[in-house]
């Protein structure tokens, strides 16, 4: 079988060839599943890795060499870090090593629970903003008037009517962080309520309740995903925040803002009381926000790579 080719083939005199047009449709690129989404965003890997690391310790601290966290030995108070206080010991003797990864599962739990909580508060109530139009108004004021106020106050305010305790603190922070993710699904309901497609479902007499879980539902996942890390390293913030200042998680707590406080009065002598709870707050803080990057790269359709 002969197979032809430019070179064999006589053109006839004075006949231009056609340049090659580009290829107007982009090349197909096959999916790779975990491996290749991490290869190709790797902020998401980078936080996730992190945190990942920070919920095992938080879990595993009873294996990691702690002792009881609210074990007093006046005899060893301010002992610097050693081989027998890695990190140290506080006034009170306590082993800063164990009360801070203790603590790390008083952080992690409140970060990721007001997460989920305002999350789906938020998800709700911008979701019938959106869609309910007489509603959205009597909505809206409320929320602003929520806004007004600084998280950080009304979580104050809120705790001064409680007692102290971590529910209390993840009812408080949650509170103030409801607002902002309702916003954010009602500016996602409004955009999305004016697609064609969702024209086309309520011409064809889709009911309202079907339109929102089928094709509007599906579409503020994303958005309200992304939302829900950076308010997870909010929360972790502002409960450091109360409990620093006393308005949190009682002193028998061992949480990273109570041994921050603790250990203001004796910062210029002994920093590394205040150093490492400091130091795994921000570690923490740093992965939730890696990961929330990530994400937002990954979902948004106009920067993601091919997964």
């Amino acid at each position: 079988m002969t197979v032809l080719t430019t070179s064999t083939v006589q053109m006839p005199p004075g006949l231009v060839v056609a340049p090659r047009l580009p290829d107007l449709l982009l090349p197909v690129r096959v999916r790779r599943g975990v491996l290749g989404f991490l290869r190709n965003h790797p902020t998401v890997a980078i936080g996730g890795a992190l945190l990942l690391l920070l919920v095992l310790i938080g879990v595993l601290a009873p294996w990691l060499g702690t002792v009881d966290p609210t074990a007093l030995a006046p005899a060893r108070r301010t002992r610097a870090p050693s081989a027998e206080f890695w990190f140290g010991s506080d006034m009170l003797g306590r082993d800063v090593y164990s009360r801070v990864l203790y603590g790390t599962r008083v952080s992690l739990t409140v970060g990721l629970s007001v997460a989920a909580l305002a999350s789906f508060a938020g998800l709700v109530i911008g979701l019938v903003s959106g869609t309910v139009r007489w509603a959205d108004g009597i909505i809206m004021r409320f929320i602003d008037g929520l806004m007004s106020i600084p998280p950080i106050l009304l979580a104050v305010a809120l705790m001064a009517l409680t007692r102290g305790s971590v529910g209390n603190v993840i009812l408080a922070i949650t509170t103030a962080e409801i607002p902002r993710v309702s916003r954010l699904v009602r500016g996602v309901v409004l955009s999305l309520r004016e697609q064609p497609y969702v024209d086309a479902a309520t011409a064809s007499g889709t009911r309202t309740p079907m339109i929102i879980l089928r094709h509007i539902l599906p579409n503020t996942l994303g958005p309200m995903l992304v939302q829900a890390t950076y308010i997870c390293a909010s929360a972790m913030i502002v409960e450091s925040i109360l409990s620093f200042i006393g308005a949190g998680t009682p002193p028998t707590i061992p949480s990273w803002g109570n041994i921050m406080a603790e250990g203001r009065a004796l910062w210029q002598i002994k920093p590394y009381i205040v150093f490492f709870p400091a130091a795994f707050l921000s570690v923490t803080v740093l992965a939730v926000n890696l990961l929330g990057d990530g994400l937002r790269d990954a979902l948004d359709p106009r920067m993601a790579k091919s997964l």
